[in-house]
């Protein structure tokens, strides 16, 4: 059975840190592209960076320089770190585990920036 288990979520004010972490099964950990998305209330679900397994990454333009996406292979893990928090970053953040024709999504987890 695929699972996907995010946590790391929060409040956090503007400028703060968090980590965001998706442990992963190992039966797809090797072959899946792994990514975060977002959704907040009203907007459609949108990617904010995605790690392939030899380790390339993608970032959207609203999260580069801010945060970083890394793998621990040891662990099936992946992680978003997540940098100078601005409050139009506050969303659901759901991880996601995508391979051809396969995605495999996480339940969510909440990301709330404000003061």
């Amino acid at each position: 059975q695929v699972q996907l288990v995010e946590s790391g979520g929060g409040l956090v004010q503007p400028g703060g840190s968090l980590r965001l972490s998706c442990a992963a099964s190992a039966s797809i950990y090797s072959l899946y592209v792994m990514g975060w998305y977002r959704q907040a209330p009203g907007n459609q679900r949108e990617l904010v960076a995605n790690i392939a397994p030899g380790g390339p990454t993608n970032y959207s333009d609203s999260v580069k320089g801010r945060f970083t996406i890394s793998r621990d292979n040891a662990k099936n893990t992946v992680y978003l770190q997540m940098n100078s928090l601005k409050p139009e970053d506050t969303a659901v953040y759901y991880c996601n585990a995508h391979f051809l024709h396969w995605d495999f999504w996480g339940q969510g987890t909440q990301v709330t920036v404000s003061s």
